[in-house]
């Protein structure tokens, strides 16, 4: 019986350790080093903060995203989503994903 616990504690699998996160990999081929997000755009419309970051990231999608609503938790490297203030003005600072 002994030997049989012994054989069963030898046989059981590890739990595997989580891999190491690498940096993102921009859909365009560059890497994280870009800029990923942009502070310096809070309390600018929409388009104001669109035109900006279209200047570091031509081929960026925007998501406006207004007060209350809620988002996907999904990482997407050419997306930046703008929420927005009850006036329209950015609320938090933009940023890649």
């Amino acid at each position: 019986m002994a030997d049989e616990n012994k054989q069963t504690e030898e046989t059981q699998e590890q739990p595997s350790l989580p891999l190491p996160i690498l940096g993102h990999q921009m859909s365009d081929g560059a890497s994280s080093g870009g800029k990923t997000q942009w502070p310096e755009l809070m309390g600018l419309t929409v388009e104001e903060a669109k035109e900006k970051i279209l200047l570091d990231m031509p081929r960026v999608v925007f998501q406006v995203v207004p007060p209350g609503h809620f988002v996907t938790m999904d990482f997407n490297t050419r997306r930046v989503r703008l929420y927005v203030d009850a006036s329209g003005k950015i609320a938090r600072a933009p940023q890649v994903g």
